[in-house]
């Protein structure tokens, strides 16, 4: 790990698992019950193929098929619902804190690039007193779906905004689609491993890196 991070310039965070649980006080269950409502009320003809999932995320992606009316109707409810899970998800992942002021301190670059939107990363980085220590987020792009990670779009508008060569950054996340879109984006990548499993099948996307602890990051950082 420190041998990756000796050679970046910038540290890249996914949100939800390594900086926080975004729906640990409003289960995801919940929303994406939430979002099927809705989903049922604007474009019935889609709802069936929705039933199935208790992921807020593949009902958001769902939506698209029912053109740009229904996907932002449905996208403006689930950054609502984003905002109020925040606000009651608790403390941040043990050692995100010191893993992202560590990244500050060591004199590299600090964003945020997540699937969930910007409203709710910026609600709770503020929260938290954390907003200061992150200097750009690039949350879900407004309509487009295609454009979420696995895409490397997320990490190319972090890096232009900070001004860094992807091939410079490295991404630290808790999926798959976090592994890939570092790639795609000749980006590094830190698999971070926060339940059983992960270790192994982050491993096997190709992370560079993978932990169990974001303590290790911090450390790793104030080594380089």
């Amino acid at each position: 790990m420190v041998n990756l991070l000796s050679c970046c310039d910038c540290i890249l965070f996914d949100f939800d698992g390594p900086i926080c649980h975004v729906f640990e006080g409003l289960p995801a269950s919940g929303v994406a019950q939430e979002l099927l409502a809705l989903l049922a009320d604007i474009a019935p003809a889609l709802n069936d193929g929705a039933l199935a999932t208790d992921d807020p995320m593949v009902v958001h992606q769902l939506s698209q098929q029912g053109g740009d009316r229904v996907l932002a109707a449905v996208e403006a409810a689930l950054t609502e619902a984003e905002v109020r899970a925040v606000a009651v998800a608790g403390p941040p992942t043990p050692g995100a804190v010191d893993a992202l002021k560590a990244a500050r301190a060591s004199g590299r670059r600090v964003a945020v690039v997540s699937n969930n939107s910007a409203e709710c990363v910026h609600t709770y980085l503020s929260a938290h007193g954390l907003s200061s220590v992150v200097e750009v987020v690039v949350g879900r792009p407004a309509l487009r779906p295609d454009l979420m990670k696995p895409s490397p779009f997320p990490l190319l508008v972090a890096a232009s905004h900070l001004g860094v060569a992807p091939g410079r950054a490295t991404l630290v996340g808790d999926s798959l689609s976090d592994v890939q879109a570092a790639q795609a984006a000749t980006a590094g990548s830190i698999g971070f491993a926060n339940k059983a499993g992960k270790t192994e099948a982050l491993g096997a996307a190709g992370a560079d890196v993978v932990t169990e602890d974001m303590h290790d990051i911090a450390r790793a950082l104030t080594a380089v």
